[in-house]
């Protein structure tokens, strides 16, 4: 591995400007392995330390995996923030992107709307598992030719909607599609009563998506306990602890996801930490957590992998 680049290597403009969008930041939290990692600059040409992994299915992957919603501009904080993403992550950049996340350490990839990248990801040489979020039966040999998927996982808004409606057989014949492919079938929610009635039920899931937010309320009442809703969107400071009650329960592993509230969570480094805190203290030891990521501000990627590496021992 490089040597990690001394103030006079750096030169001392660029190594004072970096200093001073750390203190920006709040970066005087992070842990000495995601703080060193965080400076560096330029490529690595060798893999960083083994990240802590869980096993899903025949495979064994890393309990960090990058999200998707910061590739495909779902921001989940406003019309400005998702076009802000969509610019930043052009098909090269994305690229560069989820390669520095190999590099970090990250094993697999969860991914919905945009595909594109994946060719031009492979020609680069990653091994990046994929996690394909979806929820087209009718189409799921066609979404498997294209994105090699280890897994599918039906899609936790359309999972959440279908039961509402009383309709959960749609979901659980999407399952034994998958099932029929001999990929690892999984169902995401955000309703944590849906992964309790799936696991009560006994479908034969291989594991779930469980969000720490119930964004699918059907009715979003202003309380005590809630933060500043955005949009359409209102987050309760109490659902993580719900949701991972549920997570402990079931026997199938979880991949959280929303743990940094959709940036939240993210005012400060201390912060962003003791949201991974909270996450691997609350699941149990075979889950894992989902994290979309925005490198446009600081090196995310870094600080991230430092603290699944250090909260996230088995």
């Amino acid at each position: 591995m490089k040597d990690q680049k001394s103030p006079n290597k750096t030169g001392r403009r660029e190594f004072i400007s970096m200093l001073s969008a750390a203190a920006a930041l709040g970066l005087t939290g992070i842990p000495g392995a995601a703080a060193s990692a965080l400076f560096k600059t330029g490529r690595t040409d060798q893999q960083a330390p083994e990240m802590p992994a869980i096993t899903l299915g025949p495979h064994r992957i890393s309990r960090l995996i990058v999200g998707s919603n910061p590739i495909s501009g779902y921001s989940y904080l406003g019309p400005h923030t998702d076009r802000q993403m969509k610019e930043y992550f052009t098909t090269e950049q994305t690229v560069e992107f989820l390669l520095k996340c190999e590099q970090a350490g990250i094993t697999v990839h969860q991914l919905s709307a945009r595909q594109e990248y994946l060719s031009l990801l492979r020609e680069k040489g990653s091994k990046l598992k994929i996690i394909c979020l979806h929820s087209d039966r009718e189409k799921i040999k066609e979404t498997i030719g294209n994105a090699r998927p280890i897994a599918m996982v039906h899609h936790g808004g359309v999972t959440d909607r279908l039961f509402a409606a009383g309709d959960s057989k749609t979901v659980r014949d999407y399952v034994k599609a998958v099932k029929d492919t001999g990929l690892l079938a999984g169902v995401s929610a955000h309703n944590p009563d849906n992964i309790k009635r799936i696991a009560d039920e006994g479908w034969e899931v291989d594991f779930f998506m469980t969000c720490f937010y119930y964004l699918t309320r059907p009715v979003k009442t202003e309380a005590p306990g809630t933060t500043l809703p955005t949009g359409p969107y209102v987050f309760y400071k109490d659902d993580p602890k719900i949701m991972t009650q549920v997570i402990r329960q079931v026997r199938q592993p979880c991949l959280a996801f929303k743990i940094l509230g959709a940036g939240r969570l993210c005012s400060n480094q201390e912060t962003v930490r003791a949201a991974f805190k909270f996450a691997f203290e609350n699941i149990k030891p075979t889950d894992g957590v989902i994290v979309g990521m925005f490198p446009w501000m600081f090196d995310e990627v870094s600080a991230n992998s430092g603290y699944a590496r250090e909260l996230g021992k088995i």
